[in-house]
C-alpha cells in the first residue's frame, strides 16, 4: 500500500468519454486516455485490504463477487501508483491473458466487491488495468514469446472467443501446438463479431493480440465449421487432445404471431453483420441498415445495449428496447448486499446516447411482446406490447402475468431479439458423443473440465451458459491446464 492516504485524499475519477450525440457519428472507441498522474492517483486509492475481496472471484448466493481470473489487483494497483508500470504488467499478465479486453468490456465484478465501496465510489480497477496494458503495448514491453521447447503434442480447439483463446494461449505457452478453428472468416468469435467496434475495436485492439498469438505460433484455421464443413470426428484422429470452446450461439427465439415477418431478426446477427459489413468499409452492403426506421430492442442485457449502440449510429427514426424485468433500484436492496455485484440501476453507453437524442432513457420495464404486426407484403410495421406483473405460480415460482387492458401497439420496421441464448449448437457434441447436461450445455466438472471423450475438454459458454468474458478466460485457462496435464502426466500451468 504505497499511499495509506490515498483513499482519503482522491476521490474516484474515470475516463472521459466523448459526448453521444459526437460519438455516434462514427464507429471509433467513446472513452478517451486518463494522464499518468490521474491513473497513478487512482491506484493510489486502492487500501491494500487484509482480505482483498476484489480477486475472490467466487459466487455468493448465485451473485458474483470479485474477480473470476483472481487478478492480482491490490498488488498491481500499488506499482502503478509508485510508477512501476512494467512491474505492474508483469502482475497483471500472470493471471490475464487478455486485459486489453476485459479493460474495455468487463462489467468489473471487482470493483463491485471493493472494500471501498461500502461507503465510498470504489477504487477505478478496470481503468487501471486498461491503461497498464495499454502502457505494456505503447512502451514495446509486449513481444511475441514462442515457447522455447515443442512438445511434439498437437491440440485442437474449436471456436476462438475468449475463451477458445485464453486455451490457445496456453497451451501453447506449455509447447503444445495448437491450432484454432474458427467458422467465420475472421478468429475472435464473441470479441470479433459479438461485440461492436466502438465498445471493442477490431483493427487496433483484437487483431493486435490476434497477430501476436499467430507470431508465437499459434495457428487460426477460418473459414472451418467443425461439425459441417471438417467432420468433428476427425479431431479425434488428427489432434492428441480437443478442447471446445463453441460458445452458446443457440439465440433465444420469441414464437409469437407474427415472427416469420421480414423486418424481426435475431440481435447477433444484426451486430455480426453490421461489423462484418464495417471490417469490409461497406464494400458489400450486406448489413440490416436502421437508418430512417422505427426500431425496438427487445432484452435489456449488453446484447441489446449494443443493439442500441449501433442502431443509434444508423440514425435510426426511433427507438424503444423492452425490458421484462422491472426497473432495478438505485441502490442496493437488501438482498443483494456487499461484496456481490450491485444490481442497481445504470444507463451504459447505448442508453446514454438514446437518452441524448431522444429525450429519456430507452427502456420500458415489465414489458413484453404480445404479437409482431405487418403489412400486405409481409414486412414488419408494428409490434404489439403488453404490460406485465410477477406473481408467483402454485409451486411458488413467480413468472410475468400480462396486465389486462394494457395492450399497445408501437410502429417498427426493425425488432431485434436480445433475449440470451441457450447454448451450444448441437453438430459437435452430436458427432463426437459429448454428454450434454439438462441445459444442453457440454457436460464437463468446472475445474477439470474434461467431457465424458478422453481427450476432449470444454470451456466457455458451451460449458457454464452465457456468461462473461472474464469468465470465459477463466474457463480456457482452467481447460488449458487439464489439457496439458492430460497430454503430458503434469502441468506448471497456473
Amino acid at each position: 500500500m504505497g499511499k495509506p492516504t490515498g483513499f482519503m485524499e482522491f476521490g474516484r475519477e474515470l475516463p472521459a468519454s466523448r459526448s453521444p450525440l459526437v460519438r455516434v457519428k462514427d464507429w471509433s472507441e467513446f472513452h478517451e486516455h486518463m494522464a499518468e498522474k490521474k491513473i497513478r492517483e487512482q491506484g493510489a486509492r486502492c487500501m491494500d485490504c487484509g482480505t482483498p475481496f476484489c480477486h475472490t472471484g467466487s459466487l455468493l448466493a448465485g451473485a458474483a463477487s470479485g474477480c473470476p481470473i483472481n487478478n492480482l489487483i491490490p498488488e498491481w494497483n500499488d506499482l502503478v501508483y509508485r510508477g512501476l508500470w512494467k512491474e505492474a504488467l508483469d502482475r497483471l499478465l500472470k493471471t490475464n491473458n487478455f486485459p486489453e479486453f476485459t479493460g474495455r468490456v468487463c462489467p468489473a465484478p471487482c470493483e463491485g466487491s471493493c472494500v471501498l465501496g461500502i461507503n465510498e465510489a470504489p477504487v477505478a480497477i478496470k481503468t487501471i488495468e486498461q491503461e497498464i496494458i495499454e502502457k505494456g503495448f505503447a512502451e514495446g514491453w509486449i513481444r511475441p514469446n514462442p515457447p522455447a521447447v515443442r512438445s511434439g503434442k498437437k491440440v485442437a480447439v474449436v471456436g476462438s472467443g475468449p475463451a477458445g483463446l485464453a486455451a490457445a494461449d496456453q497451451l501453447n505457452r506449455a509447447g503444445h501446438l495448437v491450432t484454432v478453428f474458427e467458422r467465420a472468416d475472421r478468429p475472435g468469435g464473441l470479441l470479433m463479431y459479438g461485440i461492436p467496434n466502438m465498445k471493442l475495436e477490431k483493427r487496433a485492439v483484437v487483431e493486435r493480440r490476434l497477430r501476436l498469438m499467430e507470431e508465437e505460433g499459434i495457428t487460426f484455421q477460418c473459414n472451418t465449421e467443425v461439425g459441417k464443413s471438417y467432420p468433428a470426428d476427425r479431431l479425434l484422429k488428427e489432434f492428441d487432445a480437443v478442447v471446445l470452446s463453441t460458445g452458446a450461439t443457440k439465440p433465444r427465439d420469441l414464437p409469437i404471431d407474427g415472427r416469420g415477418l421480414k423486418g424481426v431478426s435475431y440481435a447477433v446477427d444484426f451486430l455480426t453483420a453490421n461489423t462484418k459489413s464495417l471490417l469490409n468499409e461497406h464494400t458489400n452492403g450486406d448489413y440490416i441498415n436502421a437508418g430512417g426506421k422505427d426500431v425496438i430492442v427487445i432484452g435489456g442485457g449488453d446484447t441489446g445495449t449494443d443493439c442500441v449502440g449501433t442502431v443509434m449510429r444508423h440514425n435510426c427514426r426511433s427507438l424503444i428496447q423492452l425490458e421484462i424485468l422491472p426497473q432495478p433500484p438505485n441502490e442496493r436492496p437488501s438482498d443483494n448486499p456487499w461484496p456481490q455485484w450491485p444490481r442497481i440501476y445504470r444507463m451504459d453507453y447505448g442508453q446514454e446516447e438514446a437518452a441524448a437524442r431522444f429525450g429519456a432513457d430507452p427502456r420500458r420495464y415489465l414489458v413484453t411482446a404480445k404479437r409482431f404486426i405487418g403489412d400486405e407484403r409481409s414486412n414488419l410495421s408494428g409490434i404489439e406490447i403488453v404490460r406485465v406483473e410477477w406473481a408467483k405460480d402454485a409451486s411458488g415460482r413467480l413468472n410475468p402475468v400480462p396486465v389486462a387492458g394494457s395492450e399497445q401497439v408501437l410502429p417498427a420496421q426493425l425488432v431485434f431479439l436480445a433475449m440470451g441464448f441457450l447454448g451450444p449448437e448441437d453438430a459437435v457434441a452430436g458427432q463426437l458423443g459429448v454428454a450434454r447436461d439438462e441445459r444442453s450445455n457440454y457436460k464437463a466438472v468446472h475445474g477439470r473440465f474434461a467431457t465424458n471423450i478422453p481427450g476432449v475438454f470444454a470451456a466457455g459458454d458451451c460449458r457454464r451458459g452465457q456468461s462473461l468474458v472474464v469468465w470465459a478466460i477463466n474457463e480456457g485457462r482452467g481447460a488449458a491446464r487439464e489439457c496439458d496435464r492430460f497430454l503430458s502426466g503434469t502441468t506448471s500451468l497456473p
